[in-house]
């Protein structure tokens, strides 16, 4: 897919992994619609860097739990461009049960809301304008809590409603490229230990877990390091551009932390 002048959507995009995935699709002449919420002391940075690559963009402001201003956006597109070729459906919340303290109600709601919930109606808003593309893709972010659940390392950073959540995507994302097929290609990402999302850059590793804490998530992790921004962005323009027969799928991101905590033992000799 050439991306000169192709239109996306990106949510989440005020800072870290979202942002990063912007300014990327910026710098290939991409047209950006950038939705923010939350993390206002942020709003200037952002507004100045993706002013700097030049590139047309729009950012909106929209809490995407709520369904009306998720169409208002969808309006937004339909009214000034008519299609959608790229959304980056980044949207989440939760985790951190070392961080929140009670698992209270609310914060079981944000979590499923938030990683669930407003994935799901970004999707059914923009399907109508993804299908006016001759050849738009989907990518679903999610988490190897999906997998992992509050296990093992990870039991610090996953929290229940964040796990199940995020286990919700990958039924969303096979149903989407079943609505989708042949010209709305539809994939989940799934991550690992990143920073801004679960590593350095976040709250809870820079103030809540010890050093231990974190050493046992990287020990946890077959390439030895936590993974950065730069990495999931490689990877998001690789689905983008370079994976045309990729739909229906879910691409694990992890740096092998679902397979760290397992050790493979020498062969035995065998007994004959």
């Amino acid at each position: 897919m050439n991306l000169n002048h192709k239109i996306a959507l990106v949510p989440g995009a005020v800072k870290g992994i979202g942002k990063g995935i912007g300014l990327a699709l910026a710098e290939q002449g991409v047209r950006l619609i950038l939705i923010r919420h939350d993390w206002e002391d942020s709003f200037e940075r952002m507004e100045a860097d993706f002013a700097a690559t030049g590139a047309e963009h729009y950012i909106l402001t929209a809490d995407l739990r709520r369904i009306d201003q998720v169409a208002r956006i969808a309006r937004f597109i339909q009214e000034r461009f008519g299609k959608l070729d790229i959304l980056v459906n980044n949207i989440e919340r939760g985790g951190w049960p070392v961080v929140h303290g009670p698992y209270v109600e609310e914060q079981w709601d944000l979590e499923i809301e938030t990683t669930l919930k407003a994935k799901r109606w970004v999707f059914d808003a923009m399907f109508s304008l993804l299908k006016a593309s001759e050849d738009a893709v989907v990518i679903n972010l999610s988490s190897v809590a999906a997998i992992t659940g509050r296990s093992g390392p990870g039991a610090l950073v996953f929290n229940d409603g964040y796990a199940a959540a995020n286990k919700g995507i990958q039924s969303l994302t096979e149903t989407w490229a079943r609505m989708g097929a042949p010209n709305v290609r539809v994939n989940e990402l799934m991550l690992g230990i990143f920073e801004t999302r679960h590593a350095q850059g976040t709250r809870g590793w820079e103030q809540v877990l010890t050093p231990a804490e974190k050493q046992a998530l990287v020990d946890h992790t077959l390439a030895g390091r936590t993974g950065t921004i730069e990495d999931v962005v490689r990877t998001c323009l690789f689905m983008i551009q370079d994976a045309p027969y990729l739909t229906g799928s879910v691409l694990r991101l992890d740096g092998g932390f679902v397979l760290g905590g397992d050790i493979v033992p020498p062969m035995p000799r065998g007994v004959l």
